[in-house]
């Protein structure tokens, strides 16, 4: 990073909207909001933005909290402490009930900025970059903003470059060959296509780089509209769009890549099938995401665990994994592991048989289980012998069971099995 790029990171802000619940998780999200949700092992999905931020040289971070916000605060304060007020650092968790003076909830993504509009100007950044707290990707923010003061835009939207007709689900940039956004549409049934790419388009990620006078002298236009909706997808871009200059700014220009990642990796996990699919590939040869790397750390919460541990050599009780990920704390005694991701804390016991699992912290497999294709909740305990993954009618009937057959397994749904 060049001393140009670095001094305009230090001037900048990140605020993070981290209040969603992210409903398509279904049970997973019963305690918890979105953003708090495990993701790699080891770490929590807001993560991955907060590390973004935090490598890309931006130390004044906000993160605007609502839904179920305990688990994502407890988080936050005990893996994200390491911040310095001496050195110009901070992180300050903002819940929406916190401004006593306007109704509790934020009303939308543009209501959650403006109701800590104090707090924010009390820091006096010259920019601010407005994240997403629920996406699993590596960028550099700082390139981001360079681009935005090079541009002189009044907001630089981050997008991603998806096939056309994927787009449908994604608020979608129409732009010109010099990335101006001419048009901003929510969920187009015919998105717009890139210019020379027409089977690509341009779809938002919920990244947002402004000038921060600028931005709220605008929010505070906005608020004046009787049909102001709060929300920056929805009301703020596009009247930037009608009325002053957006530019987009595609994620390949400054998605981070180690040597052994081939393309752009950027994945919403916001259904249980995506969520599944993330972690799982995690354990191939090369997966798409490298969480090896140590030039671009995800920063997390860590709890002192012992090493993980596979015990038992017999024949048919022998613990072993293969193309898996166990983390610390776990104990693998007697059972097999093909394809499968473990959390803190995870007992699988003896002839017990797992095959494309995701087990949240702390579950325990009794023996003679036998799982496929399944996501655990942390703190389950499987009963001794559960079959789950082969018979579709008899999981959809215990489970939360998918089209694609990935069912969720909570610990509710084993209080109700007639064993």
């Amino acid at each position: 990073m060049d001393r140009e790029t670095q001094r305009l990171a230090q001037q900048t802000m990140a605020f993070v909207l981290a209040g969603g619940r992210g409903s398509r998780l279904y049970e997973l999200t019963d305690r918890r909001a979105k953003p708090a949700m495990y993701f790699g092992g080891k770490s929590r999905i807001i993560d991955f933005p907060l590390s973004n931020a935090v490598n890309s040289g931006i130390r004044r971070i906000g993160v605007a909290t609502q839904y179920k916000a305990h688990s994502l605060i407890r988080h936050l304060q005990r893996g994200w402490s390491f911040f310095r007020a001496e050195r110009n650092e901070s992180l300050d968790i903002l819940p929406a009930s916190q401004q006593l003076d306007n109704e509790n909830w934020y009303k939308g993504t543009a209501d959650a900025v403006a109701q800590n509009k104090d707090i924010i100007e009390g820091y006096g950044p010259k920019y601010i970059v407005i994240l997403a707290g629920d996406h699993i990707y590596k960028q550099d923010y700082a390139q981001m903003i360079r681009h935005h003061v090079e541009s002189g835009a009044d907001v630089t939207v981050g997008c991603i470059e998806v096939p056309r007709m994927e787009a449908t689900g994604f608020g979608v940039m129409k732009v010109d060959t010099e990335d101006k956004i001419l048009d901003f549409v929510e969920k187009p049934a015919d998105p717009p296509a890139m210019p020379g790419h027409p089977d690509h388009a341009l779809a938002s990620m919920g990244i947002y780089v402004f000038e921060t006078e600028y931005m709220f002298k605008l929010l505070a236009e906005c608020a004046a509209d009787p049909d102001y909706g709060h929300d920056f997808g929805g009301d703020v871009i596009p009247r930037i769009v009608r009325e002053g200059k957006a530019v987009a700014h595609p994620f390949s220009r400054s998605c981070v890549r180690s040597s052994m990642e081939k393309k752009a990796y950027w994945r919403d996990v916001g259904t249980v099938d995506a969520f599944w699919q993330a972690n799982i590939d995690l354990t191939d040869f090369t997966p798409e995401l490298d969480l090896y790397d140590n030039e671009w750390p995800i920063w997390t919460y860590s709890e002192l665990t012992a090493p993980a541990k596979f015990i038992h050599n017999e024949e048919g009780r022998r613990g072993h994994a293969v193309s898996s990920m166990v983390s610390g704390g776990c104990i693998i005694s007697g059972s097999s592991l093909d394809q499968c991701l473990l959390f803190t804390g995870v007992r699988t016991r003896s002839f017990s048989e797992l095959q494309g699992v995701v087990a949240l912290p702390y579950v325990e497999i009794n023996r003679n289980a036998r799982l496929s294709n399944v996501v655990i909740d942390r703190g389950v305990v499987i009963p001794q012998g559960l079959v789950v993954g082969e018979d579709p009618e008899e999981d959809a009937r215990r489970f939360r069971r998918t089209a694609s057959g990935t069912c969720l397994i909570t610990q509710p749904m084993i209080d109700k099995l007639d064993l």
